[in-house]
């Protein structure tokens, strides 16, 4: 009588556990950074400019910035792995501030102004973190690996607005203007980002998932399959998902504290309401994770759009004294769609192309926010916050409609190529044989011993 096969169990690849630690160390470390410059972005860059209209430019060139960076550090990752990559993008960060400050100190916008741009690549480096989570991911915990990046930012982004004051006050008794010592707080974060990252991020995950799959470490593969995202229409749907969201998030963000403070609230005030923003950004991401693995991607996608909705409404309605309130709602509906639209794209393209696809998926998301950014200053000016977050309201059709058609028959995941190299055939990596018959996602692969 022949003994049943025992069914493989699925375990994380070893080098997983240590791969989130330190993403996550660099994600709180980078979000102190990128709190402070967010909160006293759009307040500086008026400062520099003299022209409230304009204040909507620190934003816009973050996010233009990151999107501009998104695809040559895709590019670099797939050469040289995640490491060299997310570390190259944290030390154009550090430039960027150190522009950002003598810009600043020199009263000239437009050295301000290109050290934003330059600051973007802080935001490219966080998009691409947490998708270097998913890398040695086993599929059916995809979602909370990702998500468990992005809420480490958490720790980062909380803390960030509170240090605005004393960093401002510390740089007044430096002898610099007014809000630019902030951003010496901001330079500090992003070197120690680029040192956790290069030192930390061992063996770089992307290059152990190619390995895994017969490719040689740091060779680029993607020729053998379509990138095309005309070709991943699933994947294309939810890059419409991630960059709705995060348009809807940043056209209502960036003018909030400009509105607060033509309100009247003072400075505690305005970072009190962007900490409520960035927690709910982030804080609760684990939970959407959860929820992205349990419930479906698609259906906690629609869950974000619902709490977009939520936000404008009480833009609308209710008066400013409850910004924290609706800041919140946009965190969290920001976060849900970004958990799991993020989730839906990596797995939504075959693995050769992933690493390319997830950069122009960061591309397209940066870009849109930028144009969010970029038109709410003038929208600001012309109808009010009110007429602000109704316009945003655009984006969120948009991110239903996608959700809705990436359910509809045809939308499956990208087949795998099967195509062959010279180190083997290609296989569905980062899964497979580890050790006495456990494997990851339940597909064949080469022992863990010969792996690299």
């Amino acid at each position: 009588m022949t003994q049943p096969v025992p069914k493989p169990r699925l375990i994380q690849h070893p080098a997983q556990r240590r791969t989130l630690v330190v993403l996550s160390i660099g994600q709180a470390l980078g979000g102190v950074g990128n709190g402070v410059a967010v909160g006293v972005g759009s307040l500086l860059v008026e400062q520099v400019t003299g022209d409230a209209a304009f204040a909507g430019l620190a934003a816009t060139l973050l996010t233009l910035g990151g999107a501009i960076l998104a695809v040559p550090l895709a590019r670099l990752a797939t050469r040289r792995g995640r490491r060299a990559a997310l570390t190259t993008g944290a030390l154009i960060g550090l430039a960027g501030t150190s522009t950002i400050v003598v810009g600043g100190t020199l009263d000239a916008w437009p050295i301000a102004l290109a050290g934003f741009l330059l600051l973007g690549a802080s935001m490219a480096v966080n998009l691409q973190s947490r998708f270097a989570a998913t890398d040695l991911s086993v599929r059916s915990r995809r979602g909370r690996d990702l998500s468990l990046v992005v809420w480490m930012t958490t720790i980062g982004v909380v803390a960030g607005p509170q240090l605005i004051p004393p960093g401002d006050a510390i740089g007044v008794a430096l002898g610099l203007p007014h809000l630019v010592g902030a951003y010496v707080i901001v330079g500090a974060m992003q070197a120690l980002t680029a040192a956790a990252l290069a030192i930390g991020l061992r063996p770089d995950p992307l290059l152990t998932a190619q390995a895994m799959r017969g490719d040689e470490p740091g060779t680029s593969t993607a020729a053998a399959t379509k990138t095309r995202l005309l070709d991943h229409p699933r994947a294309l749907l939810a890059i419409v998902v991630v960059a709705s969201a995060h348009a809807t998030m940043v056209g209502i963000m960036a003018l909030t504290p400009v509105h607060l403070e033509h309100a009247g609230h003072s400075l505690t005030g305005i970072a009190i309401t962007m900490s409520a923003h960035t927690a709910g950004m982030y804080a609760l991401s684990p939970v959407f994770g959860v929820l992205a693995d349990r419930m479906g991607r698609v259906q906690t996608i629609l869950v974000g759009q619902a709490l977009l909705v939520g936000s404008i409404v009480v833009n609308v309605a209710l008066p400013a004294d409850l910004a924290p309130l609706s800041l919140a709602l946009l965190g969290l509906g920001w976060s849900a769609a970004t958990v799991a639209g993020s989730t839906l794209v990596s797995e939504s393209a075959p693995d050769r192309a992933r690493p390319r696809i997830q950069g122009r998926s960061d591309l397209v998301q940066g870009l849109t926010g930028a144009a969010a950014g970029a038109i709410a200053g003038p929208i600001l000016g012309l109808a009010g916050y009110a007429g602000l977050s109704l316009a945003m309201a655009a984006f969120v059709v948009a991110g239903c409609v996608a959700a809705i058609a990436a359910t509809r028959p045809g939308r499956d995941r990208a087949p795998q190529p099967t195509a062959t190299s010279t180190s083997g055939p290609v296989q569905d990596a980062p899964s497979g044989a580890l050790r006495d018959a456990t494997t990851v996602d339940g597909a064949p692969r080469r022992p863990l011993e010969d792996h690299p």
